[in-house]
């Protein structure tokens, strides 16, 4: 008989503080930033140049500008927020995990899904939502990838 199979062991999450020193300083990028459609800033140029306070060349010139700056602080923004969440990506599941078991916080749709078989799972799809059908499939791709229930909810969803 072969031995039993270990679970593999998740990457240790990052120290508390560390993790909330990250968040502060998101939210601080966040709070110190400024956000406005492209449109907007067409909008507000577009006003400049009909009060005559500016050319059209001008306008062209600094909404380009301002749209170039403005791509590259979003994707500096979400480059940190995408090294953030990977590294407290383990963290995240925990209290996933957690929260589903206990059913607190928006909620999942299947009770102890974590520790329901796929069998299970396959069972308690049938009363779900649209929505919780793709919350559910959402999470198996992101976890545990089991084939019988990620074929399940797609028929479901048909």
């Amino acid at each position: 008989m072969p031995p039993p199979k270990k679970k593999p062991r998740a990457a240790s999450p990052p120290p508390a503080d560390e993790l909330s020193a990250n968040l502060n300083a998101v939210r601080e990028r966040l709070v110190s930033s400024v956000m406005l459609t492209t449109e907007r800033l067409q909008d507000a140029v577009d006003d400049a140049v009909r009060r005559g306070r500016m050319t059209r060349k001008d306008a062209e010139e600094l909404l380009s500008t301002l749209v170039a700056a403005g791509r590259a602080q979003t994707e500096a923004l979400v480059a940190d927020l995408e090294q953030l969440l990977g590294r407290g990506d383990a963290v995240l599941r925990t209290v996933d995990r957690a929260r589903r078991r206990v059913g607190a916080g928006p909620s999942f749709p299947i009770v102890d899904y974590d520790e329901l078989t796929a069998a299970q799972v396959a069972k308690r799809l049938g009363a779900l939502t649209p929505a919780q059908l793709r919350k559910v499939r959402d999470y198996e791709r992101r976890n545990g990838q089991r084939k019988s229930v990620l074929a399940a909810v797609e028929r479901k969803l048909g």
